[in-house]
């Protein structure tokens, strides 16, 4: 199969695209939900003036709003101590009104970020990031844990493209470029759950590019511009872009920048069988996944 023939039967997952029709969806069953007395419930802490944080953190709020999610904001100064922040932890936490609980990363450097992770009831983690969860997923527990928006966000486009491409999950090779525990290692037990081989890979993998020209599921969340190169991609293969990274674009103007991922993309497409974009791919899944772990937290509750 040539480049070209390839490249027409290449297609784009638009995330945007899919990540509106789950949040409405969410919400959709959030009105149910509130209808029957329980109105989900999110508290969004953002300690410190991270520019991107802000802007992520804005998002948040606004999915919220669209999707009849109460959204509680806590914008804290960089001097707010580990201490304060735990005890307005633990006050979210004994809160029945606050279904979802997120301490957006990073925090300032003072405060041990793991500890305050911990801290975060479980069942109301909606991160996914509390021991608890993770190890939940870990034996298999998906219904019971709470997943990573991320991971749970790129499992969806990786279903559209199956059912797009006539594939069927079970027994596909998927490489996953990147050990983190907000992505690579959760991404890699989504499709381990799924009956994919998969092979944790990371920058000092051994021959990186023949390892990766393996995967049926390539994804790639190592946070370098670009990294995987088009010629990485086995013909027909499916691309997940997780890597949101700021270059310089002086064709743009003085001091200007764009955003690409860790896939040249344009390399990339001319290979693969889909393939996500950046932006609009992945990102946008993100929020939209963390609303539907804020419901299904409220549901739980409920519950209860």
């Amino acid at each position: 199969m040539t480049n070209a023939e390839q490249s027409a039967k290449a297609f784009i997952l638009d995330g945007a695209a899919v990540a509106q029709e789950i949040l409405a969806r969410v919400g959709a069953e959030s009105a149910e939900l509130t209808a029957r007395g329980v109105k989900p419930g999110l508290a969004v802490v953002l300690v410190g003036e991270d520019p991107a944080s802000r802007v992520y953190v804005g998002a948040k709020g606004k999915a919220a709003e669209q999707c009849g999610i109460h959204s509680l904001q806590f914008d804290l100064p960089a001097t707010f101590s580990e201490g304060e922040l735990l005890a307005l932890v633990g006050k979210l936490n004994a809160d029945s009104s606050v279904h979802g609980i997120l301490v957006q990363l990073p925090l300032p450097k003072a405060i041990n970020s793991p500890s305050v992770l911990e801290a975060i009831a479980p069942h109301k983690d909606v991160d996914g990031f509390h021991p608890i969860n993770v190890g939940l997923a870990a034996i298999g527990e998906m219904n019971r844990a709470m997943i990573p928006c991320t991971p749970a966000g790129a499992m969806i486009l990786i279903d559209r493209a199956c059912a797009q491409l006539g594939r069927k999950l079970d027994g596909l090779e998927a490489v996953v470029v990147g050990r983190s525990n907000i992505v690579g290692k959760p991404m890699a037990q989504l499709l381990l759950q799924r009956n994919c081989t998969v092979t944790i890979a990371h920058s000092r993998t051994r021959d990186l590019p023949d390892v990766a020209r393996r995967a049926d599921i390539l994804i790639a969340a190592v946070g370098r511009p670009e990294m995987v190169r088009g010629d990485w991609v086995k013909p027909g293969a499916i691309v997940i872009d997780v890597g949101v990274n700021r270059i310089p674009a002086p064709e743009r103007g003085p001091d200007r920048s764009r955003l690409v991922g860790d896939v040249a993309f344009a390399e990339a497409l001319s290979r693969a069988g889909a393939i996500t974009p950046v932006p609009g791919g992945v990102g946008k899944m993100t929020i939209a996944m963390l609303m539907a772990n804020t419901l299904t937290a409220a549901r739980r509750a409920a519950a209860r």
